[in-house]
């Protein structure tokens, strides 16, 4: 794990997040901001991803790396999921999805720091 990427990932999922909130609470549904945050957090996402498979395969390797994959695995997926159910539901609570799916993936990647160890 690359602690600049990770830092750049948790700040800009709370970010996100907060906006999304604020959006949520003003009764309005996602829009195109929400939309292009979510593709820059999972840029990222998949560039720290990269990295990190491409360690693995050099032999720098977590310590639970079941579980460590599963995690990468999952916070790669959640941005997408997020962005396709906050367009379905066109509704403040698509905001309040993404705000959702933005506070989890800040502790995904904390967590993916941790089992890397």
């Amino acid at each position: 794990m690359v602690d600049g990427f990770a830092t750049t990932i948790i700040v800009a999922g709370l970010v996100l997040a907060g906006f999304s909130g604020l959006m949520a609470l003003l009764d309005r549904p996602p829009g195109l901001v929400q939309l292009v945050g979510l593709t820059v957090v999972e840029v990222i996402l998949l560039v720290q991803a990269a990295i990190a498979i491409g360690r693995m395969f050099t032999g720098d390797r977590p310590e639970g790396m079941a579980t460590f994959v599963g995690y990468l695995l999952t916070a790669v997926l959640l941005p997408p999921l997020a962005a396709l159910l906050g367009i379905a539901e066109r509704t403040r609570w698509g905001s309040a999805i993404i705000a959702a799916a933005c506070l989890v993936i800040p502790v995904m990647v904390v967590r993916l720091q941790q089992v890397w160890g």
